[in-house]
């Protein structure tokens, strides 16, 4: 399976990074979802997107503002647009000599680097454990229960026929981790409730 480029790193830090598409490219990212960042043939960062973002530029300024923009403008903007879209990621771990971890990563992707989307072979395999969910609940920059709910959801379904399986065993990890925690664990689960109805 030929993988699927979602756009370049513009900053990292240990804990997340940053990464740039055009229009064109923002098809396949979204919300929750599991990407990586190769760092040589032994080496990958993992990653959750947890914001996506479309920055204004000048023109977009004036055309809000005009009146009667054809819809050619429109679409030659959108597509031709400078500013890229921007999708915030959450480091939750790292594959080295095709073991996985899930501790933060030694060192971030760097400028650059390209950011692919993951299969629903590399979900499962990255998704075998819950380590990875201690970084989603502590991650301040993030919403903590849309992103736990979308993320269960996208790689419940990535695991096919163990989809049900996995999800409970998922929720019940949720549980044990905010077990100490009332008011985050009831915003998780309402997060969850909404999208499993």
């Amino acid at each position: 399976m030929i993988p699927i480029e979602i756009g370049r790193l513009l900053r990292a830090g240990t804990t997340g990074f940053t990464a740039g598409c055009s229009v064109t490219q923002f098809e396949a990212p979204a919300f929750g979802a599991l990407v990586r960042a190769p760092l040589g043939d032994q080496y990958q960062v993992y990653g959750l997107i947890y914001d996506i973002h479309i920055d204004d530029d000048g023109l977009v300024r004036q055309l809000v503002t005009a009146e009667n923009v054809s819809a050619e403008v429109m679409r030659d903007n959108r597509e031709r647009r400078i500013v890229p879209v921007e999708m915030s990621v959450l480091s939750v771990g790292f594959e080295l000599d095709g073991k996985i971890s899930h501790l933060l990563p030694p060192r971030p992707p760097l400028s650059l680097d390209m950011i692919y989307a993951c299969d629903d072979k590399e979900i499962i395999k990255f998704t075998k454990t819950f380590g990875y969910f201690r970084h989603i609940l502590n991650a301040e920059e993030a919403p903590i229960g849309e992103l736990m709910a979308a993320h269960i959801q996208q790689a419940g379904a990535a695991h096919g026929v163990e989809s049900t399986k996995w999800k409970e065993a998922a929720t019940h990890e949720v549980i044990t981790l905010l077990r100490d925690d009332y008011p985050t664990l009831m915003f998780v689960l309402s997060a969850l409730s909404d999208v499993s109805s």
